[in-house]
């Protein structure tokens, strides 16, 4: 195996790992807002605002990608440590916005089901969401340093 293909296999884990923890995420807050419609029909906005929130980490996934692109256009040749920089760097973002996009849903889905109930908690819930949504977002500035070191 040549050593590029350890770097795209990172950067295919980190879109996909990514994308799908998002797609889990929006679809747990979406869940919750077919059920919350049901009671309280008035909030569906808030429904809608909470349940895209999860989907940011498979945003982040893809600049990931656009931040490390860089490397296969410098290097044609990439050595074992730059291929394996890449790849680290995918998987760590990848692993990272799946279980924080979940769980991010978990919390939306819970201030989906408050706000079903006539609660206003709309804000609060955007102010809790974005704690799981803060280390994907360290993911993907450490997916910024570890491109720049490898180019």
């Amino acid at each position: 195996m040549d050593p590029i293909v350890l770097a795209y296999i990172g950067i295919g884990l980190m879109v996909g790992l990514s994308g799908t923890g998002s797609a889990f995420g929006c679809s747990i807050a979406g869940s919750a807002s077919v059920g919350a419609t049901k009671k309280n029909p008035d909030g569906f906005g808030s429904y809608i605002l909470l349940t895209a929130l999860p989907g940011s980490q498979g945003l982040y996934g893809f600049a990931g990608y656009f931040l490390l692109s860089n490397f296969f256009g410098l290097l044609d040749n990439p050595d074992w440590n730059q291929a394996a920089s890449v790849f680290g760097a995918g998987l760590a973002l990848g692993l990272v916005a799946l279980f924080s996009s979940i769980r991010q849903g978990q919390v939306c889905a819970n201030g989906i089901a408050a706000i079903g109930s006539g609660y206003d908690v709309t804000g609060k819930t955007l102010i809790l969401a974005v704690f799981p949504e803060l280390y994907a977002i360290i993911a993907l500035a450490a997916t910024f340093l570890i491109g720049n070191a490898v180019a």
